[in-house]
C-alpha cells in the first residue's frame, strides 16, 4: 500500500519549545503547520527533563535551606523530615498538566501535532509512520540528549534525564561533571540530604563561566559538604549485586599511576550532551553540513545550506537555552510567514542572560573577563568587583558570601559582562540583561539610584 501523502505549508520536525513555538507563530499567521513528535509528549527537555523539574527540585532544596535558616530568627519549626517520592508524584503531575497544556495549545491554534519519529526522504519530504508528509519549509529542532560515556559499565549511571526517575532518594552520589548541569544537580542532592562528590577533569568547575561563579560556587559547595575529587579521568563502573551502596565507581588521576575508586548507590553522568538526528535520515539531504560536534550548522537566520531547511534549539547546538529557541523560532516563523515588515527577522545571539540554580543561585550575561581581554586587550577593558554578605545571612553563623563582577570596555566604559552569584541573583539578572542589551555604560548604571536594602544594589554603586 502507497504511504498517503499529506502538504503542508511548514514542517515542524521535534514538539520542543523552540519547535512549538515556531509551529504557533507561523500558524498565527495562517500556514498550513504539521509538528512531528516521537516521545509522546509535547514540550521536550525543558518541560519534561529539563528546566521545569529540576526548578521544582530546586525549590525544595532551597525549602529545606530556608527551614534551617528559620531557627537563627527566632522560628520554631520543630523536627521535620523530607519525602523524595511525595515531591516526585507532586512535579511529575505538574509536568503531566503541562503536556496537557501544550497540547490544547497546539490543537487550539491549529497546529497538527503528528505523534512519530520523521526522516527525510529528501529537502521538502519527510516519512512519519505511514505517512508522507510535505511541505516547501521544514524545521529541525529536535533538541538534545545527555552522553553517557563510552566505558565498562557505565550504563549503571544514570543521566540527567533519568535523575527524575528516581524513585527514592540516594544516599551517598557521585557527580561526574562539573558544567551547570552536574553543579545544579549536585546541589539538589545535598540541600535535599544525600552524600556527594563532585568530580571533574580539572581544578576548576564551571570552567565555561567567568571566574568570579566556579570559584564562589565551589568554596561554597564545599562549606555546605560537597566533596570534590579534580583532575579525574572516569575509568568504569562495577556493580556489586545485594550491597548498600552497589555502583563502585573507579577513576585515575593526573599525575598518580593508580587507579582509585569508590562505592555509591547512584552515579550520575553529566559530562555533555549530543544533537538528536540519528533518526533523521540526514543521508537524504546530500548538502546538509554537520559540525564536527554533530550539530546541524545554520547561518543568522537559521537556514542550513539546503533552502527551505532550517534548524535551531539544541540540535542546532549554540547558546543551548530554552528560551534562545523560542526566541529564535518565533523570529523565524515571523521572517518565513509574517510578510515582508519581517524580511529580516532573526535572533541577535549576542548578550544572552542566563542562570545557573546551584547553590548558591548565579546569573551571567555577555563576555567573561578573558574573554574580553581576549577582545579589547588588557588595556581595554577595567573590572568591577565587590563580595559581600546578603543581609539575610546578619543572624545565621554561617555567611555564604555574594560576588559580583561587571566588565566594560573602551573609554566610554560599556559594560560587556556581568556576573553576579549568591542569594537572589538568579531573580535579579533579567533587568539588567535589558540594560546591557541597551548598550549600557557604567555611567548609565552609576546614574540608577540604588533600591536600599538589596543585594542589587551593588551592581549600580561599584567602585
Amino acid at each position: 500500500m502507497a504511504p498517503i501523502a499529506r502538504l503542508f505549508d511548514f514542517i515542524v520536525i521535534g514538539g520542543g519549545s523552540g519547535g512549538l513555538a515556531c509551529a504557533r507563530r507561523a500558524a498565527s499567521y495562517g500556514a498550513k503547520v504539521a509538528v512531528v513528535e516521537g516521545s509522546g509528549r509535547l514540550g521536550g527537555t525543558c518541560v519534561n527533563v529539563g528546566c521545569v523539574p529540576k526548578k521544582v527540585m530546586f525549590n525544595g532544596a532551597s525549602i529545606v535551606e530556608a527551614l534551617e535558616d528559620a531557627k537563627h530568627y527566632g522560628i520554631n519549626v520543630g523536627s521535620h523530615t523530607f519525602d523524595w517520592g511525595f515531591l516526585k508524584q507532586a512535579r511529575d503531575g505538574y509536568v503531566k498538566r503541562l503536556n496537557g497544556i501544550y497540547a490544547t495549545n497546539v490543537a487550539k491554534e491549529n497546529v497538527e501535532y503528528v505523534d512519530g519519529e520523521a526522516s527525510f526522504i529528501s529537502s521538502t519530504e519527510i516519512r512519519v509512520n505511514d505517512a508522507v508528509l510535505t511541505a516547501k519549509h521544514i524545521l529541525i529542532a529536535t533538541g538534545g540528549h545527555p552522553i553517557i560515556p563510552a566505558l565498562d559499565g557505565a550504563e549503571h549511571g544514570i543521566d540527567s534525564d533519568r535523575f527524575f526517575d528516581l524513585e527514592t532518594q540516594p544516599k551517598k552520589v557521585a557527580v561526574v561533571g562539573s558544567g551547570y548541569i552536574g553543579i545544579e544537580l549536585a546541589g539538589i542532592f545535598r540541600a535535599l540530604g544525600s552524600d556527594v562528590t563532585v568530580f571533574t577533569r580539572t581544578a576548576h568547575i564551571l570552567r565555561h563561566h567567568d571566574s568570579i561563579i566556579g570559584e564562589t560556587m565551589m568554596a561554597e559547595m564545599e562549606r555546605l559538604g560537597i566533596k570534590f575529587v579534580h583532575n579525574m579521568s572516569a575509568r568504569g563502573i562495577k556493580r556489586h549485586e545485594g550491597a548498600e551502596l552497589p555502583l563502585e565507581l573507579s577513576w585515575s588521576t593526573t599525575g598518580k599511576d593508580d587507579v582509585s575508586s569508590e562505592s555509591y548507590d547512584c552515579v550520575l553522568w553529566a559530562v555533555g550532551r549530543a544533537p538528536n538526528t540519528k533518526a533523521l535520515n540526514l543521508g537524504a539531504l546530500p548538502d546538509i553540513e554537520i559540525s564536527r560536534t554533530g550539530h546541524i550548522v545554520a547561518d543568522e537566520y537559521q537556514n542550513t545550506k539546503i533552502p527551505g531547511v532550517y534548524t535551531l534549539g539544541d540540535v542546532y547546538g549554540k547558546s543551548e537555552l530554552t528560551p534562545v529557541a523560542i526566541a529564535a523560532g518565533r523570529k523565524l516563523a515571523d521572517r518565513l510567514f509574517g510578510g515582508e515588515r519581517f524580511a529580516e527577522s532573526k535572533l541577535d545571539y549576542v548578550n544572552i542572560p542566563t542562570v545557573i540554580f546551584g547553590h548558591p543561585a548565579a546569573g551571567t550575561i555577555g563576555l567573561t573577563e578573558d574573554e574580553a581581554k581576549k577582545i579589547y586587550g588588557e588595556d581595554g577593558i577595567k573590572v568591577y568587583r565587590t563580595r559581600f554578605i546578603n543581609m539575610y545571612y546578619s543572624l545565621t553563623p554561617y555567611k555564604p558570601p555574594t560576588a559580583m563582577k561587571l566588565v566594560v570596555a573602551g573609554p566610554e566604559e560599556k559594560v560587556v559582562g556581568l556576573h553576579l552569584i549568591g542569594r537572589g541573583c538568579d531573580e535579579m539578572l533579567q533587568g539588567f540583561g535589558v540594560a546591557i542589551k541597551m548598550g549600557a555604560t557604567k555611567k548609565d548604571f552609576d546614574n540608577c539610584v540604588a533600591i536600599h536594602p538589596t543585594s542589587s544594589e551593588e551592581v549600580v554603586t561599584l567602585r
